[in-house]
Parts: C-alpha cells; structure tokens; sequence
C-alpha cells in the first residue's frame, strides 16, 4: 500500500509540474531571442553568420556573435522549455526511456560495437538531456592546444554566470564521496570547478530549485535583435560557391528540410550568407557535423561515390578518428526501486587523471530506478569512424569507437573492475545500502581473465563522443575546415580528447572563446 501511494504522489507530482512549466513557459521563451519551427520565414533570408546545431557550443557561440552580427541558429529539434523531463532534475534521464527516430529530444543509437547511445536533439542539445555535471578542462589540456589561457578563464566564468551552481549534496551523493575516499581516490578537494587528482565536488547545471540551466539560456546574454532561432529544422548540406578564378571553394548558405514528417518528404529549403565575411558554422556535435560534411561532399571521395553525393572536396580525416570514452558499471543495489533519479554531484579522479569514477541514480522505468556506481577511461587509444548509410539527414549515421580494440584499453578496464569493487564495496556504501552490494563477490573472486570477459561484455557509453572533425586533419587551429572559404566547425567533433571529467563545461567554453576570437579578428572587440 505505501509503494501504490508512493507512485500516486509521483504522478501527482509530475501532473503539477506539467502545468507549471507550461504556465512559466513563456516567461522563459519572453527573454529568448525569437523562434519559429516554421521553415517557410526563414527560406530564402540572409544572415551574417549561420550556426548549424543549437546544442552545447552553438548557443555560446551564437549569443557572442549576435553582439555584432546577425546570427541564424538552425537546430534539428525543439525547444527544450516548458518540458519537465529536461528542465527538472526530479525527472532526470527520462528523455533516455522513450526515444524515436524523428522527433524525441534524444536520438537513440546502437553503434556498431552494439553498445546502445544516445544523443540531444533538442535546443540546448546535450546539456538538456545529461547529467548537468560541470567541471573544467585540466590546465595541460588548454596549453596542448594552443588556446589563451585568460581567454579561456573569461569564458569559463561567462558561462558559468547564467548556467552553473555550487551544488548541495544529496545523501546518495554524499555516500559516493565517502567511498571514492574510502576506495584510495586522493585527496579531497571539496567543491572546486578545476579537473584535479583526487576526490571533488563540482558545479551542476540543475540550481537549488532543481532547476535544469541548458546551453539555450546562454542565448539571453546575446543581443536578441540579432539572433533567430529555426527549430525543428535539419542541415541537408552546405551550399558552395568557387571564386572568380575558380580556385576557391566558398560556403554561401545552407540547405534544409523538416525534421518531422514521413521519409519521402523532399521539399527543401535555402537560407543565405550576407557578402560581409561570415562563416556557415557546424556545431552539431561529434556525430551531426562530419555527417553533415559527408552529406555537403567534404569527405573521402571513394565513400561519397558509393552514395552518389558529388565530391566537393577529397577530405580523407572526415569521419575517422571518432572516439568515446569506454566505461563499465556495477549495480550496487539488489533490484529496481521506487526512488527518485539522482545526477552525479561528485567525481574521484585518480592519478594520472586515467579514471573518472561517478554514482547516480537511474531510471530504468516510469516508476523505478537503479543505483550504479560507474567509471570511465580518460584516455582510450582505439579509434573508430563514421560513415553514411543514407543520404537523409535525419537519420542517424553508422559509427563504430572500437571499445577496448587497443590491448592497453583492455589492461586499464581490468584496473577499473579492480577500482570499481573497492567503491562499491566500501563501507560507506554497505551502510546506505544495509546489505553487500549486488556483485560484489564476483568481483572479489574474479581471475584478470574473468575481468577481461566482464569489460567485452559490459562496456559501456559515457556519452562523450569526439573526433570526425580533428584539428590538424580536418579543421585548422581556428576551426576553418581545410580547403573552403567560410566555413568551420566549432564542437566536440573537434577534440583529439575528452577534456576534463566530461566534456560540457569545456564545450560550452568554446562556444564563447571561438566567438570572442572572430570578434577579435574582425576588430570587433579590442584585444
């Protein structure tokens, strides 16, 4: 009877949320700049710059241009306001349980490992539908590759003005402290915003209230004059000009469909560059933007041929290099509960910054979660790529990460089963639990080679996707894709590796540094 009235006031809950999202919904879309899913108003307009994905750069981005110039965002989703499953934390990972192909804020995908992924399709794009966990980027990340270190802080803090909060713990959050410690994960740094050896604290995107902050809220800190907003809309391709002499390939605009709708819909649309030196950008993510240069006919000629796509360019890197972070996870509870979701608060980050170790609390249904205890690989050797098998956009790409190909990243999964063990069995979490966590004695009687079949048969996603658009292979240090004029890439697509515990804060970063930086260039903004 008290589980029938628990789920009651559950829904109940839900039920007032609803409603008071959607009656605050339009104080919050007041201060947005203006919006429309309908293609037809923007089919045929020009704009200074125009920045393909509304996710976790592309709005940063798009807030610091539109401070001087007009700025198109095109995101192949919705907006992520008024929808408790992303603005609440009391229902954090229900976007993951109810996916589909064209239109749920998150994109469900199996690569071709078999690992099953996710990712946002949604304004605010990952940030809406993750675990709002916020921690900077290592000092030794930010000098490898070459960025002003006092520009980084500024943006850093820019960001974290609008969308970061110094979290409180929750008792299962404080739990996970006391057994990243108790498991040798030293020393403690308590609360800090800096990817540093030991067990911390950081910043979350969920404030007191419980409240989810995406990338989109940074749109407000844009000039709202400046900014528009297509919704709902998906890149077809790149629309390319040549030079007078015919020996420049030049981005001039945009190609774009409907993201809703049945799979033979072809009526497509056009929007613009102005003649006043501004770029097409492509923020759509690690996944979204080699896709969308395969699609444009940037990309290795032998593959677009099979497909029919015209070659623009012979860019061989596109869609190769493609990484994720590989992870394991034990579920320390014995079975699925009546508790509410709980997003990482606490990180252990051992030596050498080689394993990053987080506890939540997951949805497995409407009404039950799970506890696991879970830890990824921060520097995985085996790579992967993305290709097309298809030529509509909407649909997901084929991508294989190689998990644990590379005999090292299969040495390090077995030390994270080993350090796995020592978090959940600590005993800290024994006495929340009041019982020795599920799999346990496994763990503790288990041969390397018994590890090793546990890690091929478990590995897991943490959802930090990067490559495909490598700097050095594909895009130069100022994010111009190689051989075009007017056209870069600014995403995790990018990254040779996953900055930090995970890649948001850094992300949202970008956005702001690589917009301050065109400003700057173009004598904008005073150095």
């Amino acid at each position: 009877m008290a589980l029938q009235q628990h789920i009651a006031a559950f829904y109940l809950t839900l039920w007032l949320l609803l409603h008071l999202s959607q009656s605050s919904a339009h104080i919050e879309r007041a201060s947005q700049p203006y919006m429309t899913s309908d293609a037809t108003e923007i089919a045929g307009k020009s704009y200074d710059y125009i920045v393909v994905g509304g996710g976790t750069a592309g709005c940063p981005l798009a807030a610091t241009l539109s401070e001087k110039y007009s700025v198109l965002v095109v995101e192949r989703g919705g907006s992520p306001y008024g929808n408790p499953w992303i603005t609440e934390k009391l229902f954090y990972g229900f976007s993951l349980l109810q996916t589909d192909e064209l239109t749920s804020v998150a994109q469900a995908f199996v690569t071709e490992d078999g690992v099953q992924c996710h990712r946002g399709r949604v304004l605010g794009g990952s940030t809406a539908i993750n675990g709002g966990f916020y921690s900077r980027a290592s000092g030794d990340f930010v000098r490898r590759v070459g960025w002003d270190e006092e520009m980084v802080k500024e943006a850093y803090e820019w960001v974290e003005s609008e969308v970061v909060s110094k979290p409180e713990l929750t008792m299962w959050q404080a739990v996970v402290e006391f057994g990243l410690l108790e498991a040798g994960i030293l020393p403690y740094n308590g609360f800090t915003w800096e990817h540093v050896e030991g067990t911390k604290i950081s910043g979350s995107t969920f404030d007191a209230w419980g409240k989810r902050h995406t990338s989109a809220d940074l749109l407000q800190m844009g000039n709202p004059e400046n900014i528009t907003v297509l919704l709902n809309a998906t890149v077809k391709s790149i629309i390319f000009n040549s030079s007078g002499d015919g020996n420049k390939t030049i981005a001039r605009g945009i190609t774009f469909i409907s993201s809703s709708g049945d799979g033979n819909q072809t009526y497509d649309y056009e929007a613009y560059l102005n003649h006043h030196g501004g770029d097409v950008i492509l923020s759509a993510g690690a996944l979204g933007s080699p896709q969308i240069l395969l699609l444009s006919g940037i990309g290795p000629e032998t593959h677009l041929s099979q497909l029919g796509i015209p070659v623009v360019l012979n860019s061989s890197q596109v869609g190769h290099g493609m990484k994720d972070n590989p992870g394991i996870a034990l579920l320390v509870d014995s079975k699925p509960e009546s508790r509410f979701p709980d997003a990482p608060q606490v990180a252990g980050i051992t030596k050498g910054f080689e394993f990053i170790v987080e506890g939540g609390i997951l949805p497995v249904s409407f009404n039950t979660t799970r506890i696991p205890v879970a830890v990824k690989l921060a520097f995985p050797e085996s790579k992967g790529k993305l290709e097309l098998n298809t030529t509509d956009p909407r649909r997901n790409p084929v991508v294989s990460f190689n998990y644990l190909k590379k005999d090292r990243d299969m040495d390090q999964c077995v030390k994270m089963a080993q350090l796995l063990k020592r978090v959940a069995g600590s005993p800290s979490v024994e006495i929340f639990l009041g019982y020795v966590p599920q799999n346990k004695n496994f763990f503790l009687s288990s041969s390397d080679e018994e590890m090793r079949e546990f890690c091929r048969k478990n590995v897991r996603t943490f959802y930090h996707y990067h490559g495909g658009c490598g700097v050095g292979s594909v895009v130069d240090e100022d994010y111009r894709v190689y051989g075009v004029d007017g056209l870069r890439v600014v995403d995790g697509s990018t990254f040779l590796e996953s900055p930090g515990t995970n890649p948001m804060a850094t992300l949202l970063m970008l956005g702001r540094y690589q917009g301050v930086k065109i400003l700057r260039e173009r004598g904008e903004l005073a150095y």
